[in-house]
């Protein structure tokens, strides 16, 4: 956990539901990094221990575990250049256990995700965030629908086994350029 993953906004979402009114929200945090200790006092200092867990690194079994009982799963990672062009594993892992996705819109992520997710305003975050996470938890349907996608865009079009042929050509093409 760090800058880019853009947990801050995430934290600002969560107070934003909950001076909503919702109690019935609660997001779970995995994994570790420099920037999980600030996060954890953030949480402290906006209140919402009763809404927001940080794990910490676990295994990957727990992982699943906690993901399968998701109803949503989220990527806050903040709009930047870096984050524009790549997906992160948390949005194949979601995809793969058939989750709707709520992330802001950035380029990569709509392309890995298409119909899987949700597309944030990227200018107002915070506010566009929340009123589409609380769309998707009182929206059973559209979420079954945005799962099921997911989970058969993974096994028909983004599996290991269709990447591979494109990873050797990207690899061939770079060798092919440092040899001229």
């Amino acid at each position: 956990m760090s800058v880019q993953e853009g947990l801050d906004i995430l934290l600002d979402v969560a107070l934003n539901i909950k001076n909503m009114g919702r109690r019935d929200v609660h997001f779970t945090c995995i994994g570790g990094g420099p920037g999980l200790a600030g996060l954890q006092k953030m949480v402290r200092g906006k209140g919402l221990e009763d809404m927001v867990d940080f794990t910490g690194r676990i295994p990957y079994e727990q992982l699943l575990e906690i993901l399968s009982t998701a109803d949503v799963c989220v990527n806050p990672d903040k709009p930047c250049e870096m984050n524009d062009i790549s997906t992160m594993h948390k949005i194949m892992e979601y995809m793969a256990l058939g989750k709707p996705i709520v992330q802001f819109d950035l380029k990569e992520g709509r392309i890995s995700a298409q119909e899987a997710s949700l597309y944030a305003n990227n200018q107002d975050q915070v506010s566009d965030f929340s009123v589409k996470i609380l769309w998707l938890l009182e929206n059973e349907g559209e979420r079954k629908r945005m799962g099921e996608f997911a989970r058969r865009r993974v096994e028909e079009e983004l599996a290991w086994k269709y990447s591979v042929q494109n990873l050797l050509a990207a690899y061939e093409r770079a060798y092919a350029k440092g040899t001229r």
